[in-house]
C-alpha cells in the first residue's frame, strides 16, 4: 500500500425522538450508520453526505453540522486504501418504515444500555461494568491508580457525579478494557449476532461515532435551542420535556424545566389543546419564530434531578 492511497468516507448519524425514545437511523441491519466515500460528483463533503443519506435510506436530511473527523492509524478498507471518516449529526422525524430491509431505526440505548438513568442507575453499571472495570484497573499494579481515576471520573464513582455528556469516555474505557466486541473482534466487518449484554456492537468503529453524536448532542442541548428539530409543529410542554429526557438520558425536574422554558422564552401556545386523549387535555405549544432562526441561548443549564445509587 502507498501512502497515497487515503479514502474520504462520509458517515451520518441521523437523530430522531419517537413515543419518548432516541432514535438512529442505521444501515447493514442495525449494525452501521449510512455512510459511502466522498466521490469527485459531490460539490461539497456535505452535498456528498446527504447524497448517500438519501441514496441509502431514502430520508431527506434536515439539519446537519460536522460532528467530527476520525483519522486514526489502523482505519482501512478491504482494498487497503487508508479511510478517513468525515461524522455529521443530523437531527429530524422519524419517518416511516423504510422499504429496505437493512434500514432501519433503532433505539440507540440498546447500543449503549448504561447510558439510559432515566429509571435509576442501570443495573448493568452495578452487576456488569463496575465489577469488570475494577477488575481491569487493579490487572495492571503499574496503572492501577491512573485506570481507577480515570474509571471513577467517567462513571461518576468515589465522589464523582455522572456527566451524562462523557458518553464517548465511557465507551472508549470499556473498548480499551476489552470488555465491548468491538475491541476483540477479528475484522471490521465481524459483529456477534445477536445484542451483547453490553450492547449491540457495530461494523467498522460506527458505534464510536455513535458515541460521539450523542455527546455533542447532550451537550448542544444545554446552551443551544435544537430540540425544535426534534418535536412536530405543535406538542404539549410534556412532550418537549420527555424528548429532552430521552436525549439526555436522565430525569428534569418537572417545575423547573417548565420554569426554564418560560424564562427561556422559547415557546408560545397555539391556542389549541391536545384532543382525543384520556384525561384533561393540553395546550399545544411552538417553538416561536426567533428560535426557529436558531437564535443563540447562553449559559442554559438543564434543571436535571439528583438521583440515587
Amino acid at each position: 500500500m502507498s501512502d497515497s492511497a487515503l479514502s474520504a468516507e462520509l458517515v451520518a448519524v441521523l437523530v430522531a425522538v419517537t413515543a419518548g425514545q432516541p432514535r438512529v437511523l442505521t444501515t447493514q441491519c442495525a449494525r452501521a450508520l449510512p455512510a459511502g466515500p466522498l466521490q469527485h460528483s459531490h460539490r461539497s463533503l456535505q452535498n456528498g453526505l446527504r447524497q448517500w443519506v438519501e441514496e441509502q435510506t431514502h430520508h431527506d436530511l434536515g439539519y446537519v453540522e460536522q460532528l467530527y473527523t476520525f483519522a486514526d492509524k489502523g482505519r482501512f478498507y478491504a482494498s487497503g486504501e487508508r479511510v478517513i471518516s468525515v461524522s455529521y449529526l443530523a437531527l429530524t422525524i422519524e419517518g416511516t418504515t423504510q422499504q429496505e430491509n437493512d434500514v432501519g431505526w433503532q433505539d440507540w440505548y440498546r447500543y449503549f444500555p448504561w447510558e439510559d438513568w432515566r429509571l435509576g442507575m442501570p443495573a448493568i453499571l452495578s452487576d456488569q461494568l463496575i465489577p469488570a472495570l475494577t477488575a481491569w484497573a487493579q490487572a495492571d499494579a503499574a496503572l492501577q491508580y491512573e485506570r481507577w481515576q480515570r474509571v471513577s471520573y467517567a462513571f461518576g464513582l468515589e465522589g464523582s457525579s455522572w456527566n451524562e455528556d462523557m458518553v464517548l469516555q465511557r465507551y472508549e474505557l470499556l473498548f480499551e478494557a476489552g470488555l465491548v466486541d468491538e475491541a476483540t473482534r477479528q475484522s471490521q466487518t465481524d459483529t456477534r449476532a445477536d445484542d451483547s449484554v453490553l450492547g449491540l456492537s457495530m461494523r467498522y468503529d460506527h458505534r464510536r461515532i455513535l458515541a460521539t453524536g450523542i455527546a455533542r448532542l447532550r451537550a448542544k442541548i444545554k446552551y443551544r435551542p435544537v430540540m425544535f428539530e426534534l418535536m412536530p409543529d405543535e406538542f404539549t410542554l410534556l412532550q418537549l420535556q420527555q424528548t429532552v429526557e430521552a436525549i439526555a438520558g436522565r430525569v428534569l425536574h418537572k417545575q423547573n424545566f417548565r420554569r426554564l422554558v418560560e424564562q427561556q422564552n422559547l415557546v408560545e401556545e397555539t391556542g389549541a389543546l391536545t384532543t382525543g386523549s384520556a384525561g384533561r387535555p393540553a395546550k399545544l405549544f411552538r417553538f416561536k419564530g426567533d428560535v426557529v432562526l436558531e437564535r443563540a441561548i447562553a449559559g442554559t443549564k438543564l434543571p436535571l434531578a439528583r438521583q440515587a445509587r
